[in-house]
């Protein structure tokens, strides 16, 4: 790929760059890999209960959970990996191991088995999940890496505004294991896109070697910097509330509201509703700040759930009901998502792999604790996820204010 360089990209970076719109979509379809495997399943949920024994229905949830468990354990090799590597020789190894567990998952005959594919995809998907987020920061940083960051985050979205869709279509047509082949195909056509036109973006100087103690310096960075280990915590827990209603999404809106198969235009909607809120974010985050913008959407998310928490203790929300409350949920969480990861980003650029392990990790395994806990207590009610939705964020603006607090006093 060639383009004209980017006002912001690192002088330390020689490969030629790649066109923006090309490298934007290409990120976002490898960040995209995640969310396909997550949403297109969630339609064929109700199938999978009637064709594997289940002891519970909300153990349905554990194939969202056990995948974003792969995904946290893999960005702590991954990340380490491709600041060593480089870049894609990680993407073809996560790709090579997301192909292995979806082919155990197309042949699954059972929960264990079923769930242990869903782990391995998880620690495949990593490699393409990591590795798109430390190429941004390979060739922008600031704002301008936030800018790129909710363009990504937008197309990141609406691919799973449309994965449900996907899934409900090839249910048409075939049982629920032919979405895993159509996993299958997706990642085949992503792997072929970065052999032909992806460069790499870490030269051969500017990486790490993988030792056990530049492994070690690496994490003291992270760790050390309240800044980036604050807003680590926050994205943990931003996101687990969030991964709540993903695991709850389709009880709530098939067996709750009895939406049947429109669940997929909810679901979809509400997504593009995220999607356009970070075009909104990237199209003001430059003249507004990663800072002003997050903090009002959060104080947005805990005011509105109070009122809707309010609300469910005189009356049963309706579907319409819901629908708004979670399109204001929506549109805050895509002011929120981006401006996050690129604050904890922001100091790291040194050891940017590294980074962005430790980042994806860690919130990556506290949002899948949080998200698990939240959607097994769905209760036929939209109370957990409410709820969820007040706590959660509360804590999660506490830490974004210890963090911020530590950041300024080291800059005075």
């Amino acid at each position: 790929m060639n383009a004209t360089e980017p006002a912001n990209t690192s002088p330390s970076v020689h490969t030629a760059p790649s066109p923006a719109r090309e490298f934007i979509v290409l990120v976002a379809l490898m960040m995209s890999m995640t969310a396909l495997a997550i949403d297109a399943i969630l339609p064929a949920f109700d199938n999978i209960r009637a064709d594997i024994a289940m002891n519970n229905p909300n153990q349905a949830q554990l194939l969202i959970s056990l995948l974003f468990c792969g995904l946290g354990l893999g960005q702590l090799v991954s990340g380490p990996l491709s600041d060593a590597l480089g870049r894609k020789k990680i993407l073809y190894a996560g790709l090579i191991l997301f192909l292995l567990g979806t082919s155990l998952c197309v042949i699954a005959q059972d929960l264990t088995t079923l769930l242990i594919g869903r782990f391995i995809q998880g620690l495949g998907v990593s490699g393409p999940y990591i590795c798109a987020i430390s190429i941004v920061r390979d060739k922008f940083s600031g704002r301008q890496m936030a800018k790129i960051m909710s363009v990504v985050m937008m197309i990141f979205i609406t691919v799973p505004a449309l994965a449900p869709t996907i899934g409900q279509g090839i249910m048409l047509i075939a049982d629920w294991r032919a979405i895993f082949v159509f996993y299958l195909l997706y990642a085949l056509i992503v792997g072929v896109w970065i052999f032909f036109r992806l460069d790499e973006t870490l030269p051969k100087e500017n990486r790490i070697p993988f030792s056990v103690k530049g492994i070690s310096d690496g994490f003291k960075t992270v760790i050390s910097n309240r800044l980036t280990a604050g807003y680590t915590l926050a994205m943990g827990l931003f996101f687990g509330c969030f991964l709540g209603y993903i695991n709850s999404s389709q009880q709530i809106f098939q067996d709750l509201y009895g939406t049947g198969k429109l669940f997929t235009v909810y679901f979809g909607g509400l997504a593009l509703v995220l999607g356009f809120s970070s075009f909104f974010n990237s199209r003001f985050v430059e003249r507004l700040g990663m800072h002003f913008i997050s903090r009002r959407a959060v104080f947005v998310i805990i005011a509105s759930s109070l009122l809707f928490l309010v609300l469910q203790l005189f009356i049963a929300p309706s579907l319409w009901m819901f629908v708004i409350y979670a399109s204001i949920l929506f549109f805050s969480f895509g002011l929120v998502f981006g401006n996050l990861n690129a604050i904890a980003m922001e100091p790291m650029g040194h050891v940017a792999g590294i980074a962005a392990a430790v980042i994806g990790a860690t919130s990556s395994l506290i949002s899948m604790s949080l998200g698990t806990f939240i959607g097994q207590a769905y209760n036929h009610s939209v109370m957990p996820i409410t709820l969820g939705f007040i706590i959660v964020p509360t804590l999660g603006l506490l830490v974004t204010l210890w963090a911020d607090g530590g950041h300024k006093k080291h800059q005075s």
